[in-house]
């Protein structure tokens, strides 16, 4: 079982109580509405069921500050679909009042350190909505280069969304 422990935030199994919190806020995510559908809500149960562990690929954390959910992450590495020693990153903070204060670069930044260090990742890669200026930022001031323009990529309820990609090697990480 994973728990990291950041500045900001500690990283650890999503707990099967915290079911419909996730839930919630996946429903109320409305740039990501493939991950409300009945299909992922069963595939939700089951992520969590498997939480913190890498299961298919998939490693799955709860981010947790001052004791409370806050949101969650997780690096993926699904059989077939990524060269070996490629992980890619997805992260969601719930509440718009969360973001802003460091809690998703401390995420990233733990999660990236962990790939690296205990499950042999020579490149994390992760991608935003072009619009997500924030999430860009988060990408640059830990390393990770832009690495190009992912068009047409992303359904949203805006159509379909273009998407930035940055990566970083193990090299290159501070």
């Amino acid at each position: 079982m994973i728990l990291l422990e950041g500045e900001r935030v500690s990283l650890r199994p999503l707990r099967q109580e915290e079911l419909e919190t996730v839930w919630q806020a996946r429903v109320n995510d409305d740039t990501a509405p493939w991950m409300s559908t009945p299909q992922a809500y069963e595939r939700l149960k089951e992520r969590i069921a498997n939480s913190g562990e890498f299961v298919n690929g998939w490693l799955d954390l709860a981010i947790e500050a001052d004791e409370r959910l806050v949101g969650e992450i997780d690096a993926r590495q699904p059989p077939r679909s990524l060269p070996q020693g490629v992980y890619e990153l997805g992260i969601s903070l719930f509440e718009t009042a969360d973001r802003g204060h460091g809690l998703g670069t401390d995420a990233i930044r733990l999660m990236t350190r962990y790939l690296f260090e205990h499950e042999e990742a020579a490149r994390v890669q992760g991608s935003t909505w072009v619009g997500n200026t924030a999430m860009r930022r988060v990408f640059l001031k830990l390393g990770f280069t832009e690495e190009g323009v992912l068009r047409s990529f992303m359904p949203s309820t805006r159509g379909r969304d273009d998407y930035v990609m940055y990566a970083i090697t193990e090299g290159e990480l501070e």
